[in-house]
């Protein structure tokens, strides 16, 4: 298994609308990126304002060859875009094998 890890470190002043995340957001990842392999993900919160992120998701695909062909699908955009509907944090990814 692949994980595409995004993460969401946090700023001063930073916005962060947890219910659109879970209720709109990972609905947009899902239908964009589920046809190219993702099978799921782990979203964790922060157990306090002291953690330094707002939000980590580990997207769990197959292989690497599935995260290459969602990234380079046609609703990345759209997933990128629907970001700033939820925070002002610019995401963060990190790949694992």
């Amino acid at each position: 298994m692949a994980k595409l890890i995004v993460y969401y470190p946090r700023h001063e002043g930073h916005k962060f609308d947890r219910d659109y995340y879970k209720g709109t957001h990972m609905d947009v990842v899902n239908d964009a990126w589920g046809p190219h392999g993702l099978t799921g993900a782990d979203v964790s919160w922060p157990y306090d304002d002291s953690q330094p992120f707002a939000c980590l998701v580990a997207l769990n695909f197959g292989s690497q060859d599935e995260i290459d062909a969602a990234l380079g699908s046609p609703g990345t955009p759209g997933v990128l875009a629907d970001v700033a509907r939820f925070t002002d944090i610019e995401p963060a990814i990190y790949r694992t094998a």
